[in-house]
């Protein structure tokens, strides 16, 4: 494989590079601050080696990514590349007579930014802000159209009791239907949900008509929980599925004996002992876990991209050449007859 190879999206018509950048370290991801001249010395080196296709958001460094991102794309030619955002967030400071909402409880999926914008987050799914967060981030990004619009953070695992109501705006308030909007109208060539929970794509399925979705976390060397049921039924409805997080927060690119991450949290004893099954097979084929790691969710027919974050452009280069990397398939039916994979 080429980190330049493309795929085409089923239902959004737009070409993907299979490998993909996501942009979140670039707000200081783990409150590990990155600069500016960094962060594009970063998009330079993806470019460089042929990706073409970038996502970010406005939760990420709380605005600044889009900023980062936007400021080094919109110097390239815009049928050159692809671009995904997502929707779901309103960023907001306090002023005299509009003060903050009360803090709202910790998100799990919420590393924290080292170097993130003075802005904070709420959470609206509602039509008026799925068209607002749009125009908002047009705005911060300098671009005039998007490729992939994604419901970000939806689910029950990030909002709890408070998840109904989220879903209630999307559905009866008009979230979705903004999404559909903006697709019919040619300001987005199609739309998903880009989120660490499989199970609410598969109930947005049953609302919309969605194209593509980002899934974190959830098909990986150490989370194969979406391969039962949900990667079938993506596959029937062509709905391309991106994947991201990969190395489950750094513990399959780390290993798991230098004080592992997994889900964004240290990692627990049995990831660990999981791990270090995985990472064995693949010295005695000579893989380092990294590139197997990389590699793996693309064997499933319902994958179109892997998306991965990077802090520096050596990152980059690192990450592509693990992607690259020749790996024989005695390394997979070997994973599969231990159990770690499915067969």
């Amino acid at each position: 494989m080429k980190a330049s190879d493309r795929k085409r999206l089923k239902r959004a018509d737009i070409e993907v590079t299979t490998l993909g950048l996501g942009s979140a370290p670039f707000g200081g991801m783990f409150k590990n601050p990155i600069t500016a001249e960094t962060a594009n010395a970063t998009l330079q080196a993806a470019w460089d080696a042929g990706i073409r296709y970038f996502d970010t958001a406005p939760m990420y460094g709380l605005t600044r990514c889009e900023h980062l991102v936007g400021a080094f794309l919109r110097e390239r030619d815009r049928d050159g590349f692809s671009l995904s955002t997502k929707v779901g967030r309103i960023m907001r400071n306090g002023r005299p007579g509009r003060p903050l909402p009360p803090p709202l409880p910790p998100n799990p999926f919420d590393a924290g930014w080292g170097n993130g914008l003075p802005f904070t987050e709420v959470f609206d799914y509602s039509y008026d802000a799925v068209m607002r967060s749009y125009d908002d981030s047009q705005q911060r990004t300098g671009l005039d159209r998007f490729d992939i619009l994604l419901v970000h953070d939806i689910g029950r695992v990030t909002h709890g009791e408070r998840q109904d109501g989220h879903w209630a705006e999307l559905t009866t308030g008009g979230g979705f239907r903004a999404l559909q909007e903006l697709k019919e109208a040619g300001l987005i060539a199609g739309f998903g949900l880009g989120v660490n929970e499989w199970q609410v794509i598969r109930d947005a399925m049953e609302e919309t008509d969605l194209d593509a979705c980002l899934l974190a976390g959830r098909y990986t060397l150490l989370d194969q929980d979406a391969a039962e049921t949900f990667l079938p039924l993506a596959a029937k409805r062509e709905v391309d599925i991106v994947v991201g997080g990969v190395f489950n927060s750094g513990i399959l690119v780390r290993g798991p004996s230098d004080r592992p991450k997994f889900n964004y949290v240290d990692a627990p004893t049995e990831i660990i002992e999981r791990a270090t099954r995985l990472e064995a097979v693949c010295k005695r084929f000579d893989v380092p876990l990294a590139a197997a790691a990389l590699q793996f969710p693309q064997r499933h027919l319902a994958i179109s991209s892997v998306v991965i974050g990077a802090a520096s452009p050596d990152e980059v280069r690192q990450n592509v050449a693990w992607y690259e990397q020749a790996i024989p398939d005695e390394l997979w039916s070997t994973l599969a007859e231990e159990g770690l994979i499915p067969a």
